[in-house]
């Protein structure tokens, strides 16, 4: 029993009252992106009127995964749902403690876990980039990152990707000298492409002296390749980041993580973090528990995919062939026209980046959603 002289601690990996009371006013005033906010706004930007019933439209916009979450999951959420009116009464931050690491073969205090995995890359982002020290980041890329990196005031570099569609990690580490983050998404949001694990390890060795990398491996479930998290186990100057968004269909549910040294994680602290809804956290055990979930939807979305390359090439359009869940399809004319064209037929595509004017953003939904995107899109093309 705690006494006077022996305060309780706060539960595993998670700040105490000081630290999440730390810079909390300037937390407070950024925004926290997620994939979601970003395809929405995309939308909106656009003149379309977001579609609020997803059964009656083709919703292939915003990289989410139309399985949804697994059995195990939807059981353990309704089984936590009954206790939703208190925090953890069942401990469930311990049992996440106990099987999350060990999935990863890293120690407790390597993780952090989150609502989703955009939060701790806007801490990083804010922890280790300054007016002094910019951030740098692949074109195209993942923006969350440069929206928070420039509220903090950071300069935000951007280097075009290799011909092949990798990071190009020469460019990115000569970019600056003083670059405090360089953020690598591998496999590539949008494009869904790989970065070699070689040039990764070059980039390490490379980099500006006291930078770090952060990897976001949102979608390496989808790749089956070799992940980051052995630079991790090294203890090397790295920060991975994991969600439960993608390969495990819990986009609307939220559960992510932090991946790092302590003494790197440790930065992120001063940022705050919320408590995770019980929910996610039963539904992320639950999916972790799971063994076969990851080879059969990793399966899944490959036949979904390769039939949908199969059937662009066969027409003679032009796209970059992913190992994710999303690709990059060249419009060949301005993107926006097209994604507005597929709307109005109800099958809401991804947006487009600014290097990539005329490439539009397709996320991989079910056979039964590509059947549907490949009649509209044969139609907007020929319009």
């Amino acid at each position: 029993m705690p006494t006077a002289s022996t305060p309780c601690s706060p539960l595993p990996n998670q700040p105490t009252r000081r630290s999440f009371l730390r810079l909390a006013g300037l937390a407070a005033t950024l925004p926290v992106l997620s994939e979601g906010h970003l395809a929405w706004a995309s939308m909106r930007e656009s003149g379309i009127a977001p579609a609020l019933d997803p059964t009656k439209a083709v919703m292939i916009n915003a990289n989410e995964n139309p399985l949804g979450p697994c059995a195990a999951a939807i059981a353990a959420i309704n089984r936590s749902a009954h206790f939703g009116g208190r925090y953890d009464p069942n401990g469930d931050y311990e049992e996440m403690f106990t099987v999350f690491p060990k999935v990863l073969d890293v120690p407790k205090n390597y993780v952090k876990v989150y609502a989703g995995s955009s939060d701790p890359l806007q801490f990083a982002v804010l922890a280790y980039t300054s007016k002094d020290k910019p951030y740098v980041t692949a074109d195209p890329s993942y923006e969350a990152g440069m929206v928070a990196a420039k509220s903090g005031g950071a300069a935000v570099i951007k280097v075009p990707l290799t011909p092949t569609h990798a990071h190009d990690v020469k460019a990115m580490v000569a970019a600056s000298p003083n670059a405090g983050l360089l953020y690598i998404c591998n496999p590539n949001n949008p494009t869904g492409t790989l970065t070699p694990k070689a040039d990764i390890l070059w980039a390490l060795q490379n980099k500006p002296k006291g930078s770090i990398l952060l990897i976001d491996e949102a979608y390496i479930h989808f790749a089956g390749v070799p992940d980051s998290l052995d630079l991790v186990r090294a203890h090397q100057d790295v920060i991975v980041l994991r969600t439960f968004s993608k390969v495990y269909g819990m986009a609307g549910i939220r559960c992510g993580a932090a991946i790092g040294r302590p003494d790197l994680l440790a930065r992120l602290d001063a940022y705050g973090q919320n408590p995770l809804p019980i929910t996610g956290l039963t539904a992320a055990v639950a999916s972790l528990k799971d063994t076969e979930l990851v080879p059969t939807r990793r399966k899944i979305v490959a036949d979904t995919r390769n039939d949908t390359f199969a059937w662009l090439k066969e027409k003679g359009y032009k796209f970059i062939p992913s190992v994710s869940n999303c690709f990059m399809i060249d419009t060949d004319k301005p993107g926006k026209q097209v994604i507005a064209a597929m709307a109005a037929k109800n099958v809401f595509i991804g947006r487009t980046w600014p290097i990539w004017p005329n490439s539009v953003r397709i996320t991989v939904g079910t056979p039964a959603e590509m059947a549907a995107f490949k009649t509209a899109f044969a139609e907007v093309m020929s319009a």
